[in-house]
């Protein structure tokens, strides 16, 4: 049984092909909890996970939760329909943005590759909040640690090689669409989270070009 009642059906035919992963960005994993089982509030996850890494189901894997918003990915627009939502606690940048304790990406990586051991995911829609809503999203942030999880086969993480072709044209064949600043940005917290300040630097470039090779 779904813990929130913020859900429903996924369109008929309409392919689970996405994991997106979320920080909740609230004062506490009480609060946040309390707004994705909130009917009012109109939003949710599948699972929430938890710093101590307690994860909670709180909407059945084949239904639609609401998670991504407005969001975009490799032309598809209605991104909660095809993918698995995460939220992980954390009180993001506006509440004191902090590492992820062990102990909770440990808990993380164990339900993600579960959820890629059940649906047909591809390693680069594995993406995070801000990489499918680029000019209004910033979680899971630049702390996250990405490169761990594709270390551990869930999504891919790149290795710096030349420079590759037009980078507007590069962002848009990976799966990102927005203005140039916002999509580079998010590029940035997901691959370079050193230096996330949208500017197409020479190892910005040279990241993903790697990136797109790997596909």
């Amino acid at each position: 049984m779904s813990l929130s009642p913020n859900f429903g059906p996924r369109p008929e035919g309409c392919p689970v092909d996405m994991l997106v992963l979320h920080y909740t960005g609230m004062q506490s994993a009480e609060a946040a909890l309390a707004r994705l089982c909130d009917p009012a509030a109109e939003v949710s996850a599948h699972y929430l996970v938890g710093e101590d890494g307690e994860v909670a189901a709180l909407v059945a894997e084949e239904h639609r939760a609401w998670h991504a918003g407005k969001s975009s990915w490799r032309g598809h627009t209605d991104v909660n329909s095809r993918s698995i939502g995460i939220e992980i606690v954390n009180p993001g940048h506006e509440f004191g943005y902090r590492p992820f304790p062990d102990a909770q990406i440990m808990a993380l990586i164990d339900l993600c590759q579960g959820i890629l051991a059940r649906w047909p995911i591809p390693a680069r829609n594995v993406v995070g909040h801000s990489d499918v809503a680029p000019a209004r999203k910033q979680d899971p942030g630049e702390l996250f640690p990405w490169k761990r999880l594709a270390d551990s086969g869930i999504g891919l993480w790149p290795i710096a090689t030349g420079a590759g072709g037009d980078a507007a044209v590069l962002l848009r064949d990976y799966g990102y669409e927005g203005d140039l600043p916002d999509v580079l940005r998010a590029f940035q917290r997901h691959f370079r989270p050193s230096l996330c300040d949208g500017r197409l630097d020479q190892e910005t470039g040279a990241l993903l070009n790697g990136l797109i090779r790997q596909l």
